[in-house]
C-alpha cells in the first residue's frame, strides 16, 4: 500500500510551522530600541482618531492580561510592549491548527507636536482592548485633502 506524503496526512501541520518560522525571524528583532516599524503586525491590530481635543490609540491584544502590559513614554514616542503567554501546556504535536499568537510584542507610535501635557497621558485595559488617552493642545492642522495621480 501506498504511503501518503506528510502534507498530506497533516495539511495544517506546515502552516503552524510557517507562523512559528516567521515569529522567530520577527523575534531577532525586538533588541532594536529604536525600531518604529510593527515588527509583530499579528499583534496589536489599532485604531488611531481624534476625540476632540483628544488622541486615542485603541490597540486589541487578545489573551493579554493587564499585569503583562507595559505603556511608556520614550522621547517623543509612546511605546507598547508586552507578552501574551499560554498557560496551558500542549504539545505542537497535539496540535490540528495553531491561529492563535503567543509571545513579546512591541508597537511604537510616535506623539504629534501638539501633545498638551506627557505625564497627563491615560491608559486603560477592559476587554482585550488597551486604550491610551493622549490629550492635545488643539487638534492637528491637516494640509487638506488631494488626490495623488497613480502611474
Amino acid at each position: 500500500m501506498a504511503r501518503l506524503p506528510a502534507i498530506w496526512r497533516d495539511p495544517f501541520s506546515i502552516t503552524a510551522r510557517m507562523s512559528r518560522l516567521i515569529d522567530e525571524l520577527f523575534r531577532d528583532f525586538t533588541d532594536i530600541a529604536d525600531l518604529d516599524l510593527d515588527v509583530f503586525p499579528g499583534f496589536g491590530h489599532t485604531d488611531i482618531y481624534l476625540k476632540d481635543k483628544t488622541l486615542v490609540i485603541e490597540t486589541e491584544l487578545p489573551g493579554a492580561r493587564k499585569e503583562d502590559i507595559q505603556v511608556r513614554v520614550e522621547d517623543n514616542r509612546l511605546v507598547i510592549t508586552g507578552e501574551i503567554r499560554r498557560y496551558e501546556e500542549v504539545r505542537d504535536e497535539n496540535y490540528i491548527r495553531m491561529g492563535r499568537r503567543y509571545g513579546a510584542f512591541r508597537r511604537v507610535f510616535p506623539l504629534p507636536e501638539e501633545v498638551e501635557d506627557k505625564r497627563a497621558i491615560r491608559a486603560k485595559f477592559e476587554n482585550g482592548v488597551l486604550r491610551v488617552e493622549i490629550p492635545l493642545k488643539r487638534v492637528p492642522e491637516t494640509e487638506g485633502v488631494f488626490e495623488v495621480k497613480i502611474d
